[in-house]
């Protein structure tokens, strides 16, 4: 089975680009993040006509979560049931089972400026997630959680730690809200897999850095040991970076052996 992630940053404006994406890699599970897109507005019959099940839990002009399935859709969920969500209302995680395995897509909140009240909410956030998993499932279950985390969870996932020092995503409480996922009983699949650094998910618009691979990896698939321990490839299509109008983000991709 592959799964893969990817934050298209407008699937309005992206469209064209993750059918073509999806044309050519291929994957069984595709879980997006930043649609930007109200659920009316989500294009379920395209999907639908290249062999892909979709839900979406949308927002409109913000945020916004799918998952895609040519391998079935079941048991739906969307943000944290009934415990409290610090980003009520933005439309950040969405569940399903399909094929067997049980997928959440998450968009993990920003955090804009440490020490803001938006960075304290994330931190909450990341602490919530890891309560709905533990509410919800257990690690021994065949569990992946994929999305836009907007945390880097080493300095080796930053191209210059010294350039983001005092910003977020790098900071200890955000890497160690990661962590307690970790311990909880999460599995980064990426690294499972390749141990260099500098492989990177996402690169800013602005000042060429995505040329001169200034980039970040925030873009995580996560994995519970059952799924973990079947993880066989995996890749950070750059390609998809490139050509007219790309989204900030490139899709991340792991192919979980079910043989």
């Amino acid at each position: 089975m592959r799964i893969a992630t990817w934050n298209v940053n407008s699937l309005k404006a992206r469209l064209p680009r993750v059918e073509e994406w999806i044309g050519y890699a291929r994957p069984d599970v595709l879980c997006l993040q930043e649609t930007k897109l109200s659920d009316d507005a989500f294009p379920h019959l395209g999907f639908g006509s290249l062999g892909y099940e979709s839900v979406h839990h949308g927002q409109g002009r913000w945020n916004g979560v799918a998952i895609l399935s040519r391998v079935g859709v079941a048991d739906v969920a969307t943000g944290f049931g009934d415990l409290a969500d610090p980003y009520e209302g933005d439309a950040r995680l969405i569940a399903a089972t399909c094929g067997g395995l049980r997928v959440v897509s998450v968009y993990v909140p920003n955090g804009r400026e440490v020490g803001s009240d938006f960075y304290d909410r994330k931190l909450v956030w990341l602490e919530r997630l890891r309560d709905w998993l533990a509410a919800h499932s257990t690690p021994t279950d065949r569990l992946a959680v994929l999305g836009d985390f907007n945390v880097a969870p080493e300095d080796r996932d930053v191209w210059s730690p010294t350039a983001f020092e005092g910003a977020t995503h790098v900071t200890e409480p955000e890497r160690a809200a990661l962590a307690q996922l970790r311990d909880w009983g999460l599995v980064d699949l990426f690294r499972c897999l390749y141990d260099q650094d500098r492989l990177f998910t996402y690169w800013d618009y602005r000042r060429g850095d995505f040329h001169q691979h200034r980039g970040m990896r925030i873009d995580l698939a996560y994995g519970t040991a059952p799924v973990a321990e079947r993880a066989s490839f995996a890749l950070v299509d750059r390609n998809a970076r490139k050509g007219e109008g790309p989204s900030d983000h490139a899709p991340l991709l792991v192919d979980i052996d079910d043989s």
